[in-house]
């Protein structure tokens, strides 16, 4: 198993090939809608996209931008079903920490689907504030200092 994983920012390939991954995962298995999953052209144009490739073919995706100065915002991570369990989402938050500091990023910052939260914390992640809802799931603010 050969786990390749790319990056761009804004549109274009990659971009493509998160949409993806994101609208198999988000909206045909959890059911949210597509205009809450595509929710701002902006962050979409600019963000970085990250996608994760197992020998060639689609498996895993998140995408990072700058809500304040030094801090990353990660959202959309998400794996395929046929490739869970595999390690691609940890490799995906190997391969962000590693390009942070090239962006000057000290920090990470993201909503957690409450279910995830295991997940998070095992990387490195701290729950803070209180749970809300987004697109009808239940989310945990978690953050994790880089430096």
């Amino acid at each position: 198993m050969t786990i390749e994983i790319k990056h761009q920012i804004g549109l274009g390939p990659i971009h493509d090939d998160s949409l993806t991954i994101r609208t198999t995962v988000f909206v045909s298995e959890q059911g949210v809608p597509m205009q809450l999953e595509l929710d701002d052209p902006a962050i979409e144009a600019t963000a970085l996209h990250i996608v994760a490739y197992v020998d060639g073919k689609l498996a895993g995706t998140a995408r990072v931008f700058e809500e304040q100065p030094g801090v990353w915002h990660v959202q959309r991570v998400a794996t395929l079903y046929p490739m869970r369990g595999q390690g691609i989402g940890r490799q995906l938050f190997a391969y962000i920490e590693k390009l942070a500091p090239g962006y000057h990023i000290q920090a990470l910052e993201l909503g957690a689907q409450v279910q995830a939260k295991g997940f998070y914390e095992n990387l490195g992640f701290q729950a803070f504030g209180d749970e809300f809802y987004e697109a009808d799931i239940l989310h945990i603010n978690m953050k994790k200092e880089l430096v």
